[in-house]
């Protein structure tokens, strides 16, 4: 039985974003390329976040988001920038070259996995979770490399704290990110409610694709990288 939450309506479902943790922790996202010249890069150890603490909860106990409780509007909390919601369509994000238009819908197959962009020149959004700009954690995702070299999330691993991600929308708005940090987490031990969990109220966004060493077995990547950002304007 999914898990979604009430507050942000249709898109706003937590536990939808956190099953699509799913194919990435799979190793479905991204193959190793054959021919690339050199390991994409991997964030570097400032950014990375501690994971020896309790196992992470699986996609299913993921907690959804808690509507506040009513308050005087003197008392209510400042969450930040929220946008009403409307579709991306391009991502842009300058500091690692990236510009990647027409955005694909990704949504989960008949085992509740998030499906990847079949195209490596592509990135996707989870459409079953928020729009970006609206409350929660939207999801988008790309493949690192293919058998043909570097593909769209490349140098995802270099990016820093503090970057912009620009993310056009359907509506001819554009939501402006700014990167929290950006780390690097084992598959096998996802901390599912780290990345899809609860954003305290805030837009936030959240970048994947796939890094660490490869296994040489199923000739996939062993770990996700993931770039945390919250909406500035």
């Amino acid at each position: 039985m999914p898990i979604t939450s009430t507050f942000g309506g249709r898109r706003g479902t937590i536990a939808a974003a956190a099953t699509a943790v799913l194919v990435l922790a799979g190793g479905g996202l991204v193959a190793h390329a054959l021919n690339a010249p050199t390991a994409p890069p991997q964030p570097d150890t400032s950014q990375q976040v501690d994971t020896s603490g309790p196992q992470a909860a699986s996609p299913l106990e993921a907690t959804p988001p808690v509507a506040p409780s009513p308050a005087s509007p003197a008392d209510t909390p400042d969450f930040g920038p929220l946008l009403a919601p409307s579709d991306p369509v391009a991502l842009h994000i300058p500091s690692i070259g990236v510009r990647a238009k027409g955005l694909v819908d990704l949504k989960r197959d008949k085992n509740g996995k998030m499906e990847a962009p079949e195209d490596f020149d592509r990135a996707g959004w989870y459409a079953e979770g928020p729009t970006p700009g609206e409350f929660g954690p939207s999801v988008i995702a790309a493949h690192v490399d293919s058998h043909l070299g570097p593909a769209v999330f490349y140098r995802l691993g270099s990016l820093k704290k503090g970057a912009k991600v620009m993310v056009q929308r359907k509506d001819g708005s554009t939501a402006r990110f700014v990167v929290d940090k950006v780390a690097r987490y084992s598959k096998s031990d996802f901390p599912t409610s780290t990345v899809y969990g609860d954003t305290k109220g805030r837009a936030e966004l959240r970048l994947i694709t796939c890094g660490g060493a490869i296994d040489q077995t199923t000739g996939h990547y062993v770990d996700n990288i993931v770039a945390f950002a919250h909406l500035d304007t």
